[in-house]
């Protein structure tokens, strides 16, 4: 059997006005409009790719990965934008991250390695409630 020769994924995230999304990946995440129709577009940035699917694909708010170099510095960069940082930077087992939440909700978990001199941060979870790293796991904080 062949080898199927797998890409990178590029996600699918749904948006109720493509307009307005592609200004907001563009002119706050920093990203770079590829190619559109009236209905779909590519945005980009470096090898980062995100398709934006006016009213079609997706049931809801989607949740993405996407690494990057150092989350500190893009930390850095976004706070002079209107991006809209859900979760600052923290440190978790498996990477430094933040959340940022797109227009129609969707959330894009952006990271880089994990800091072993830092502490595990708090977690924000789907519903906006905060998670604590203890002994034995991770707890809800009332």
């Amino acid at each position: 059997m062949s080898n199927p020769g797998f890409g990178p994924a590029t996600p699918v995230l749904r948006v109720s006005n493509l307009e307005a999304a592609i200004d907001y990946y563009s002119n706050e995440l920093g990203f770079s409009l590829r190619w559109r129709s009236s209905i779909f577009a590519n945005v980009t940035r470096e090898d980062c790719q995100i398709f934006l699917a006016q009213g079609d694909q997706g049931g809801g708010r989607a949740w993405v990965w996407i690494g990057v170099p150092d989350v500190e510095v893009l930390y850095q960069q976004l706070q002079s934008t209107k991006a809209k940082i859900r979760n600052p930077p923290s440190n978790y087992e498996w990477a430094m991250e933040m959340q940022i939440e797109d227009l129609d909700g969707n959330v894009l978990r952006m990271g880089s390695e994990f800091k072993p001199d830092k502490p595990i941060g708090d977690w924000l979870d789907d519903s906006g409630r905060r998670w604590q790293f203890q002994q034995g796991g991770w707890r809800l904080i009332p």
